[in-house]
């Protein structure tokens, strides 16, 4: 099974490469779901309207990504046929990992994350966000998998004073790979851009690139940065750093640290841009068995670590005194 991967060239043209997927892998896309999109104007609790259809076409799956490049960063092994039972959040939210889902029945209660404190929580200066993300974001916005709705990204993000809200969270997502009948980060930026948005980002990317990246992608680390920094043009931006527990093949660790010391280094050539140390905040104890994804506990404290980290990187105050906050 083959499949085509587009990167974004200079003047617009793409560069076709070819994938092969592992064994297996033709039944965990068919199984998988596509896009998850939130957007509204967001009030207490929950969003005032989740669109029924996605601002990209669906992902054909959750495998995580395609390269640039002849090489691929494939499907881990622990990642077949986890799409089978777990369904799609609001109807029209899926999932970009090979069956991630299928864990929910057996993830630890939401409610076992621990009360809110109870000191007021900061706020931040954000009144419109617009959030990219891949796999790692879907789960956020899912009914399915988050049922509560104050512990969904969109409570979250309204709790910190976030008022319009924008998610677009896909499978298998990176900056520059497609899968087929997605759009990458980038045009997915470029295009509200286009249209008019204005506000603070965040760009919960980069598990996926890491992976490309050390499968051989022609395209570097900082490279795919400075396209989506180019995008936020000179406003606000919150990047969440990555992490797995994996110890070979491309989505390891070692790969997902070189990732966040890239982000580092971008630090100094975007005054706009603030890092959430994710890295240095999750246990091991929140991931799943295939040691990238999160179960419902980890969900439910990266939805609230996230904004709340918004809240920090751009208070009301303005900016916050450290580039790099968790």
């Amino acid at each position: 099974m083959r499949f085509r991967s587009r990167s974004p060239a200079p003047g617009g043209a793409g560069r076709a490469s070819r994938l092969l997927p592992r064994p297996g892998l033709r039944r965990a896309l068919a199984l998988a779901g596509g896009a998850a999109v939130l957007a509204g104007v967001i009030s207490g609790v929950a969003a005032a309207a989740v669109a029924a259809g996605s601002a990209s076409p669906p992902s054909a799956g959750r495998g995580h990504g395609a390269s640039a490049g002849p090489a691929t960063a494939g499907t881990p092994d622990n990642l077949r046929g986890r799409a089978a039972g777990r369904p799609s959040a609001s109807g029209s939210a899926g999932s970009d990992s090979a069956g991630r889902r299928s864990t929910a029945s057996g993830a630890p209660s939401a409610s076992k994350a621990g009360p809110a404190p109870a000191h007021r929580r900061p706020l931040t200066s954000c009144r419109s966000v617009a959030h990219i993300g891949d796999s790692t974001s879907v789960d956020l916005i899912s009914s399915s998998f988050l049922p509560n709705a104050a512990q969904r990204l969109g409570a979250r993000y309204s709790a910190v004073g976030v008022r319009h809200l924008r998610i677009d969270a896909s499978g298998g997502r990176s900056i520059v790979e497609e899968l087929p009948g997605q759009l990458n980060g980038y045009k997915v930026a470029s295009a509200w851009r286009k249209h008019g948005y204005r506000g603070c980002w965040v760009f919960a990317l980069g598990t996926n690139d890491a992976a490309n990246v050390a499968a051989g992608s022609s395209v570097g680390m900082m490279a795919r940065i400075d396209q989506m920094m180019a995008v936020a043009h000179g406003q606000p931006v919150l990047w969440v750093n990555t992490r797995t527990l994996l110890s070979a093949g491309p989505w390891a660790n070692t790969n997902e640290q070189a990732w966040n010391k890239t982000l580092v280094r971008a630090l100094a050539k975007y005054p706009n841009m603030r890092i959430f140390n994710w890295s240095a905040v999750v246990r091991p104890g929140w991931f799943l068995p295939d040691g990238i994804h999160y179960d419902t506990v980890g969900c439910a404290m990266r939805a609230r670590a996230i904004a709340d980290a918004l809240a920090r990187a751009f208070p009301l105050n303005g900016h916050s005194a450290g580039k790099i906050v968790r």
